[in-house]
């Protein structure tokens, strides 16, 4: 099979002033550094780039072996591009193979199926949809859900722009989009398990999740979100937000992996059965009263295990804000550790409404 190919040449003064934080993003996504002339080539596993820089000139090459990888590389490179040289102003636009289609591939129109309750506020609704092979085969564990609302019913979906990325119609037509976790995946099947935290009206995909029947329709965009790296030895730290993938993480590694999980809930209540290797120990911490996001135990317990230096090892944390921002700083400050080696994430903000689950 032939690859396909495509270029994008992107005016810009001096590239090489946004090249460093553009690269360290790239790296986040499983990828391995080659050299092609005077560029700098990325190997990833869907496929491989090339960034060709000139004083007033960024120059763009990917190749891909289907339509669907070539989508996603377009994805991660202008995605990078476009936040790190935000002060440039990047015009990104492709040329080459699939150069004007509108079709955007990461999303699809997802139908519900079934709905469970998993504990008093964490409810898993099974969405029903076609193709569904991207979300396995590119490592990201989160989707962006597009919700119609009384206010927007029947919302008109994103395509794809010149640069590859979403174009939005009009706030009157728009659907508003949070981010969660992919709780399980069945492509054979075409379907997808998503947890929603349950508090009410007051955010929403909680409110939708309430009134959720099966037969309602949702955007799905993704997959988000870099992968976690394989290792031997994990700690994990979550609150309900980020539980479910935590949870999509324990169940998916391999049998001989070591670590610890701690997992912060309001109460006995809301812990959940989750399979993870046997030489794996997971620590629920109960709230019992104080409001989420007040309490300390859960930053504090990940803080205090020690990692082995003897082992290959990688430290998870998403929760919300201020306890992600203490997570980060004590890796990357205290313990020099790199981005390779951690991914702390605020899901959610303490009286924010933010596009995370929370």
């Amino acid at each position: 099979m032939n690859e396909l190919t495509c270029e994008a040449r992107i005016a810009m003064p001096s590239p090489n002033d946004y090249i460093d934080r553009i690269t360290d993003r790239l790296f986040s996504f499983d990828a391995v550094v080659t050299t092609k002339g005077g560029g700098i080539g990325f190997r990833f596993p869907i496929g491989q780039a090339t960034l060709d820089l000139s004083p007033d000139l960024l120059t763009v090459r990917l190749a891909a072996a289907d339509a669907d990888r070539l989508a996603r590389l377009k994805d991660i490179l202008a995605t990078s591009i476009e936040l790190h040289a935000k002060r440039a102003r990047p015009q990104i636009v492709w040329e080459g193979d699939l150069a004007g289609d509108r079709k955007l591939a990461q999303f699809r129109e997802m139908r519900v199926v079934e709905i469970h309750d998993l504990t008093p506020h964490m409810r898993r609704i099974r969405l029903s949809g076609d193709n569904l092979v991207r979300f396995a085969d590119f490592e990201g564990m989160h989707v962006r859900v597009l919700f119609p609302t009384a206010q927007v019913p029947e919302p008109l979906w994103p395509e794809a722009g010149p640069n590859g990325l979403p174009v939005w119609p009009a706030e009157e037509r728009r659907a508003p989009a949070r981010v969660y976790t992919i709780r399980r995946l069945d492509v054979a099947a075409g379907l997808m398990d998503i947890d929603f935290v349950m508090h009410g009206d007051e955010s929403i995909g909680s409110g939708w999740a309430a009134s959720a029947r099966p037969g309602n329709m949702v955007g799905i965009m993704g997959p988000l979100g870099r992968p976690v790296r394989k290792a031997e030895w994990l700690v994990l730290g979550a609150d309900e937000t980020g539980l479910p993938a935590l949870g999509r993480i324990l169940e998916s590694l391999p049998a001989d992996t070591k670590g610890f999980a701690f997992i912060e809930v309001a109460g006995r209540e809301e812990e959940q059965s989750i399979a993870h290797p046997p030489g794996f120990e997971v620590q629920w911490i109960h709230r019992n009263g104080t409001a989420p996001g007040e309490h300390r135990r859960l930053a504090e317990a990940v803080c205090a295990v020690e990692r082995p230096a003897s082992m290959k090892c990688f430290s998870w944390f998403a929760a919300e804000a201020d306890a992600a921002k203490t997570l980060r700083e004590f890796w990357r400050g205290k313990l020099g550790l790199g981005r390779d080696e951690t991914l702390a994430a605020a899901y959610w903000r303490r009286g924010a409404l933010g596009p995370m689950a929370g």
